[in-house]
């Protein structure tokens, strides 16, 4: 099966959170083919800038966020190039009011006919209702 999966999915890769467990799950999938994981090519840059917050604000150790971004890109999903999705990502983003790097993954998982999954409680909140294709990280397989 395959899923988009944003960046708060892979950071649960390597910072213990609530459904790391589920996340683990999906990368493990991934690692045996069971599943297909798909990402626009601003992911890295995401994971990058997530890690570096996280070890500015003292969540992980320092020195781990290199380690963690190693450890996520050798996993990294297949990269879509995102400026083929940014039209569509705009017009998701102007009426819903959701940050268009969000809505990326959301244009990505509606042109390639798959669930999203996600972490970000609001997105989910907010895209739904409109796009049934974008799923919470505990409805995760």
């Amino acid at each position: 099966m395959k899923f988009a999966i944003d960046s708060s999915i892979a950071l649960k890769w390597v910072i213990p959170e609530i459904d790391s467990d589920k996340a683990l799950l999906l990368l493990a999938g991934y690692a045996i083919a069971v599943h297909q994981l798909i990402a626009p090519d601003l992911f890295p840059v995401e994971i990058a800038n997530a890690l570096g917050s996280a070890e500015k604000s003292g969540r992980i150790q320092q020195g781990e966020a290199v380690i963690f971004f190693t450890d996520v890109t050798n996993n990294a999903p297949v990269l879509h190039e995102a400026t083929r999705l940014l039209k569509r990502a705009l017009e998701i983003s102007l009426p819903t009011r959701q940050s268009v790097y969000d809505c990326l993954y959301v244009a990505l998982a509606e042109r390639e006919g798959c669930e999203l999954v996600a972490a970000d409680d609001k997105l989910v909140k907010n895209l739904q209702a409109k796009f049934p294709f974008v799923k919470s990280r505990s409805s995760m397989p």
